[in-house]
């Protein structure tokens, strides 16, 4: 099939989670044969080469903003669309709705995933949250089918539009990397640091986690890795700490980010809106002993094989302390635990297979 991915910022991935699955379901369908254009935003990514890992990229252009970067580029990805063609296209983003009735229109079978319910954020101002929730409506009236990435998720269109969407979960790639360069770079031990990846935003909860962990008593570091485009003011505050055991390396990717997964003592995941989160069942497939919010998307993914915490911060403090002082076999029970469960439920190809068998019954 010639396969179009629309509403993401492009490969390869060096922003969020739709980036990762972009990229990873892109050059996994390439792999068995089908020709996969990934639209990629010119003030994202870092080259202008034609093709990645032989999927074909179409750099556009885009309104730099908060509140347009995704809808002004995703509009324009359509209108080129429209004169290229595509046996089948794939959006991404719930806001997208709106843009997937043009190609359906025009003979072009639409999916589109919806992610989480994304008007939750705090980020978003009432007409940017209103937005959102029509959108909600339109996703179950103009794609041939919609792809939720969580029970939860799947369960929310289903009570409150009467509608059934098509659940498909995020994929991990499973397995520790053995190479520590990037614990070199940052004088790291195996083990010796605590780990917590997002972009850095308020209902990531990164502020919460910084405190949790000043008051934890841990003799190991705790590993900020993350950044955002628009929230300088919370991360100024994230970055205030004085704690010396607390590092802020940024955004890190591939194979970097791959080793921090790997090695990590444990795997904070604060994150409280959303599907299922890239980032959590990525550290699970790794093994990490994985410390989560209590949500029901975050119990769905992670509630048979990790440790729960609430918004308060001393009881992530005390999940932190639990881990430090536990005996090597409970740490390497847990592990086995949370890789074993990644296995069963979020393999790469078996979740491409679900998006080919899904591709195929909207072309028909």
């Amino acid at each position: 099939m010639k396969i179009a991915l629309l509403g993401t910022r492009g490969i390869p991935a060096n922003y969020g989670g739709f980036e990762t699955f972009a990229e990873e379901l892109s050059t996994r369908l390439v792999e068995r044969g089908h020709q996969v254009s990934v639209y990629c935003r010119t003030n994202n990514v870092e080259t202008r080469d034609e093709s990645y890992r032989r999927v074909q990229l179409v750099h556009l252009p885009t309104a730099a903003h908060k509140y347009l970067d995704t809808l002004a580029h995703t509009a324009l990805s359509t209108l080129h669309l429209l004169f290229r063609r595509a046996d089948v296209a794939l959006y991404c983003n719930g806001a997208n709705a709106v843009f997937t009735l043009a190609p359906r229109l025009t003979g072009i079978p639409v999916a589109l995933n919806v992610d989480g319910l994304e008007r939750n954020r705090k980020k978003w101002n009432a007409l940017a949250r209103a937005w959102y929730l029509v959108s909600e409506r339109l996703s179950t009236w103009f794609p041939n089918a919609v792809v939720t990435d969580a029970r939860v998720i799947e369960q929310y269109y289903r009570e409150h539009y009467d509608f059934q969407s098509r659940m498909i979960a995020y994929g991990a790639d499973l397995g520790r990397v053995e190479t520590r360069e990037s614990l070199d770079r940052l004088e790291l031990e195996p083990g010796g640091y605590f780990l917590y990846v997002s972009r850095m935003e308020p209902e990531n909860n990164a502020l919460l986690t910084v405190q949790a962990f000043e008051r934890s008593n841990s003799t190991k570091k705790l590993v900020m890795v993350g950044d955002a485009p628009y929230a300088a003011d919370y991360i100024s505050k994230v970055r205030a700490t004085q704690d010396p055991r607390i590092l802020f390396p940024g955004a890190i990717y591939g194979q970097g980010y791959r080793e921090l997964q790997s090695h990590c003592a444990a795997y904070i995941h604060a994150t409280e809106v959303g599907g299922t989160h890239p980032a959590l069942i990525e550290a699970m497939g790794r093994g990490a002993v994985t410390l989560y919010l209590e949500t029901p998307e975050n119990e769905e993914v992670a509630g048979r094989c990790g440790l729960g915490f609430t918004k308060d911060p001393d009881v992530l403090a005390e999940r932190i302390n639990e881990v430090s002082a536990a005996a090597p076999e409970h740490l390497e029970a847990w592990s086995a635990e949370a890789a074993s469960e990644a296995a069963e439920r979020y393999d790469w190809e078996r979740i491409v297979d679900q998006y080919e068998d899904l591709f195929r019954s909207i072309c028909r």
